[in-house]
């Protein structure tokens, strides 16, 4: 397994989630990202849906976060991550920040 890969993420945070600022209720955000994911599954391009819609500042680049080593990440992001073939979706990850969907790209 490769010590390197490249992701994009969506990330849409809740008010439960100990690392975000938002008033959404993890109910709500649940739903969203849920919706995203059947866009993304019916065929929107990941970097549009991560771009109209992720609370990050990555979704300025289409959710990239570039290249990352193991341990860059905080750790449910990360095993996520790493357990993605190339070109796979996750399904919804939970971390501090909220919920998130991983694209892995290399």
């Amino acid at each position: 397994m490769s010590d390197q890969i490249r992701a994009s993420h969506i990330l849409v945070s809740h008010a439960d989630a100990p690392q975000a600022n938002t008033q959404l209720s993890a109910e709500d955000a649940m739903k969203q990202i849920e919706a995203l994911k059947t866009q993304i599954d019916g065929g929107t391009p990941f970097e549009q849906v991560a771009s109209e819609n992720a609370d990050c500042p990555s979704s300025r680049q289409g959710g990239d976060l570039g290249s990352f080593g193991r341990g860059a990440m905080v750790p449910e992001f990360d095993q996520a991550a790493f357990d993605l073939d190339v070109g796979a979706l996750s399904g919804v990850v939970e971390t501090a920040f909220g919920y998130h969907l991983i694209y892995r790209t290399e």
